[in-house]
């Protein structure tokens, strides 16, 4: 990634929130990196390199600020948004492959080899999927630390090291201090919301319009699984290790995220699809400038700044129930897929287990290949779309997660008795994060732009979104507002 300095430098002395985790600050006078928002005295010239990851500047020796804390920023837009390998690679970190699979698992997913995956990220990022993953664990032990009562020998293992000196190393090496001397300066007692359960804030680039993510996940809600109450979205999750929920609400400034995990492994993923589901780390400044450039656009635009694309915490939950919403009307699909999730648990005897809020994950790809045919109120044709969708996911051949090849995902998915063009082009907006994706055959898109002045008409409404390249995603979803 080439980094301009100029443009770095400037960036840092206006200490301009929205660079943050676009690059990094480091301070050789100082031996720390910062964010570029960081409120401390302007560094002179000659004292500055800039990263482009975290990773980057900690393996040319440097530790993090305790101020500014940048390894707390919002990700770098870039991964949201790139389907190429770097971007990938670095969804499929985030989400804890690495610790889980190891450097080979990564390179496995993706398709590549270890040595074209390595080369690869040192030339973006400076540094090596081995770093990038330490990177990461120092981050997630950090918030364990500060934020739980776990004895350090517990954190060292919950945040995916190998062994506890691996984890005192690093702890010292990142932050400039041992563990206990962390856990000593911690800004208040560690929370005593009940084993297994943190509360921790989620960063993300302003602006961001909170009114328009609940609007849209509260339209959606399925009972049992998700529901939005006073102002907090509530959700079960189905983690790599275990069962999870969480509660996430907006604040000023972040996210106030309270998870409740069933193995504390699982804190990282859990972070890296909350993130994703609400869209943190987009540039929202730049989708911003590109859909008010229209004048049909420019007035929703300007009422409602940072309205964000809603994304997945799982695939192949997004997939079924989109297939579930083909032809009906939400209500109609949220009775079906209710009656579905009834019956998956029911058939495992997971009703036991179910957490004292309620809530459950959605069912996974064995689950609804096992469920009996009256599970599935819905038409013949359309459970069989469901069985062949979750037998694709199952086997390995379909990928819907972060890590997906976007193109290669949508090629399997239009290739499923089914499954139509308005249904591949939902998931690959939402579940594979396409911010590029214009749905203008959808009714509520057509809706909403005749409400808007523009024509309702498929093609011609097609051919005018042109404009919004490359952000026609989230036009989309400023169009479903405006209906």
């Amino acid at each position: 990634m080439e980094l301009d300095f100029e443009r770095c430098y400037r960036a840092v002395g206006s200490r301009d929130p929205r660079f943050d985790g676009w690059f990094y600050t480091g301070v050789t006078s100082t031996g720390i990196y910062c964010r570029p928002s960081c409120p401390a005295m302007t560094p002179k010239r000659q004292n500055v390199r800039f990263f482009p990851s975290a990773a980057a500047a900690q393996g040319a020796g440097l530790r993090a600020c305790r101020r500014c804390r940048p390894d707390a920023a919002p990700g770098s837009p870039q991964w949201d948004v790139r389907a190429d390998l770097v971007g990938r690679a670095m969804r499929l970190i985030a989400d804890g492959v690495v610790d889980r699979d190891g450097v080979p698992g990564l390179a496995t997913r993706l398709g590549y080899t270890e040595r074209h995956l390595h080369r690869m990220l040192r030339a973006e990022l400076g540094a090596g999927p081995l770093a990038l993953a330490r990177a990461q664990r120092a981050q997630t032990a950090r918030i364990l630390i500060e934020t739980t009562g776990l004895g350090l020998a517990e954190v060292a293992f919950a945040a995916g090291f190998g062994s506890v000196r691996q984890f005192n190393d690093t702890v010292r090496e990142v932050y400039g201090g041992t563990p206990s001397e962390l856990r000593a300066g911690r800004r208040g007692p560690a929370a005593t919301t009940g084993a297994g359960t943190l509360s921790l804030r989620l960063a993300y680039r302003p602006p961001l319009h909170a009114g328009a993510l609940l609007d849209f996940l509260a339209l959606r809600a399925l009972p049992g699984v998700e529901v939005v109450r006073d102002g907090t979205y509530h959700r079960g999750l189905r983690l790599p290790h275990g069962p999870a929920t969480v509660a996430l609400a907006p604040a000023d400034g972040h996210i106030d995220a309270t998870l409740r995990l069933a193995d504390m492994r699982d804190l990282a993923p859990a972070v890296a699809r909350c993130r994703r589901l609400l869209d943190l780390d987009a540039d929202p400044v730049a989708v911003d400038a590109t859909l008010a450039a229209d004048p049909a656009l420019a007035p929703a635009v300007a009422a409602e700044p940072g309205v964000r694309l809603p994304h997945a915490v799982d695939g192949f939950e997004l997939a079924v129930r989109a297939v579930a919403t083909q032809q009906v009307s939400l209500a109609s699909a949220r009775t079906t897929l209710t009656r579905l999730l009834s019956a998956t648990r029911a058939a495992s005897g997971a009703a036991a287990d179910d957490p004292a809020d309620g809530l459950v994950a959605f069912p996974g790809p064995a689950e609804v290949l096992a469920a009996p045919d009256t599970a599935f109120r819905m038409p013949a044709a359309r459970r069989e779309t469901l069985r062949a969708l979750a037998r694709a996911v199952a086997d390995g051949e379909l990928d819907l997660e972060p890590g997906g090849d976007r193109e290669e995902a949508v090629r399997l998915l239009a290739a499923v008795p089914g499954i139509g063009p308005w249904t591949t082009g939902y998931l690959a907006m939402r579940a594979l994060g396409d911010p590029d994706v214009a749905l203008t055959t959808d009714l509520g898109v057509r809706r909403g732009a005749a409400a808007l002045g523009l024509s309702d008409d498929p093609k011609t409404l097609s051919a005018y979104a042109d404009r919004w390249r490359p952000w026609r995603s989230y036009a989309t979803i400023r169009l479903w507002r405006a209906a």
